[in-house]
């Protein structure tokens, strides 16, 4: 079932005559690639209905994907994750108050704070010293800031992270709503879990999901779940960040992503995890231990750089890398030939693979100022290499994961600038820091 999709797909064959936006009306693209799309790039009317109001198709197309994810209400997003996390924060606190945030939040969580002048509490995670990165949280670790901050309301998480690390959101659920909160989980990375059964977002009062990052869906294209909050204002803080223009064929593809999932594309991700899991007992990897997304690799390296360089030269390209892990998102878009080439490859470069040299955590910066006055303070562009002692004027962010080391509002100090060193930042590159305050 394809609500979206078949009333678009109606439209088009009526033929009709559009004296309307978009300015290509259905027939003409410069992009011959993108020509098949055309016919279903329309904007708001009678039978194609509005995103940001109630009615069909979008009741029917949204409460599939609902259902499908055990949530009370699905909002579809043509602005990413990114979107999502916005919106998600907009709905669960008001201006001003605090919110406990994962320090591994992505840099879209940071501006967030800034735009609704939100005070962070900062949540550590436990740094996995024996893989050289940020492992899951810790929910006793929350409960302790919960008690410490008791005026918090909203708790916002990453689960999984970049590298597939998943958290027990169950668990931390339950104390937050023990504590009278409110639970957001930025599971960007996750969409296609919910098809793979794992319980991944159960205990969560709002989860974003990127289905663009893993599922057979279009660039940009993400989903907000939300329980007991009135669909209507949903759409209406939804609203406010995303484009009054959204994307017809995006949305579309949102839905044809789960019809397909439905039809039998789960069991493509289930093969996907067999042949990721030989590649891990095969190959040194994060593993041991942890709850990990089934489908995502993580390679532990000597040198991430270096070994994605030899990667890419052999026409295999990676999602990220550090200095020593190299990230594959995995999908069954994903040929058989392709994870044979991949293995051929990583046999290759056996000798370059294994444990990863000593990473240090991730440094916690002296704080200032609020988010919001340093992103919109007066500020210059330095090379990172001269901003010792200097207040960021934006989050100073290795991408990907974008994940800030320093958030604005913080101090970049020596200690900062050692831990960019340590893990190969080019510190010429130039950041934005405070000029007056």
């Amino acid at each position: 079932m394809t609500p979206l999709y078949d009333v678009l797909k109606e439209y088009a064959q009526k033929k009709p005559a559009r004296f309307h936006m978009p300015g290509h009306k259905g027939a003409f693209l410069p992009v011959p690639e993108l020509m098949g799309a055309a016919m279903l790039d329309v904007t708001e009317l009678p039978p194609t209905g509005n995103l940001y109001e109630a009615g069909e198709p979008f009741d029917t197309a949204q409460r599939l994907w609902a259902q499908r994810f055990g949530f009370e209400a699905c909002q579809f997003l043509t602005g990413g994750s990114t979107m999502g996390i916005h919106t998600a924060l907009a709905l669960l606190c008001k201006p001003g108050e605090s919110v406990l945030i994962d320090r591994n939040c992505h840099r879209a969580a940071f501006n967030a704070l800034a735009l609704l002048d939100l005070e962070p509490v900062y949540l550590q995670r436990p740094w996995l010293q024996k893989f050289g990165m940020i492992g899951p949280i810790d929910p006793e670790n929350v409960e302790k800031k919960l008690k410490e901050n008791p005026n918090i309301k909203t708790v916002c998480i990453t689960s999984p992270t970049y590298s597939g690390v998943l958290s027990d959101i169950s668990t931390i659920g339950r104390i937050v709503h023990e504590h009278g909160g409110k639970l957001f989980v930025d599971g960007a990375h996750g969409a296609h879990l919910p098809f793979l059964g794992e319980d991944a977002f159960a205990g969560a009062d709002a989860v974003v999901v990127s289905a663009h990052k893993t599922l057979p869906a279009l660039g940009q294209t993400a989903l907000l779940f939300v329980n007991g909050i009135d669909p209507d204002m949903i759409r209406l803080r939804a609203s406010l960040y995303g484009t009054s223009s959204p994307s017809y064929p995006l949305m579309a593809s949102l839905d044809g992503a789960r019809q397909w999932l439905e039809d039998g594309g789960e069991d493509g991700y289930r093969k996907t995890t067999l042949r990721v899991a030989a590649l891990r007992k095969k190959y040194p990897c994060l593993e041991e231990g942890l709850r990990l997304d089934p489908t995502r690799l993580t390679l532990c390296v000597k040198d991430g750089p270096t070994f994605t360089k030899m990667m890419e030269q052999r026409n295999i390209y990676p999602e990220m890398e550090d200095g020593g892990h190299v990230v594959l998102i995995c999908t069954p878009q994903d040929l058989e030939e392709n994870f044979d080439r991949l293995e051929e490859v990583l046999e290759e470069l056996r000798p370059d693979m294994g444990s990863c040299p000593p990473l240090p955590p991730p440094p916690m910066p002296k704080r200032v100022c609020s988010v919001r006055k340093a992103l919109f303070a007066e500020s210059e562009r330095l090379p990172l290499r001269q901003c010792e002692g200097r207040i960021a004027a934006c989050q100073v962010a290795p991408y990907p994961p974008g994940v800030p080391v320093v958030a604005p509002g913080e101090v970049i100090s020596k200690k900062e600038l050692a831990y960019f060193g340590q893990i190969g930042y080019n510190t010429e590159l130039e950041v934005r820091v405070v000029t007056s305050l």
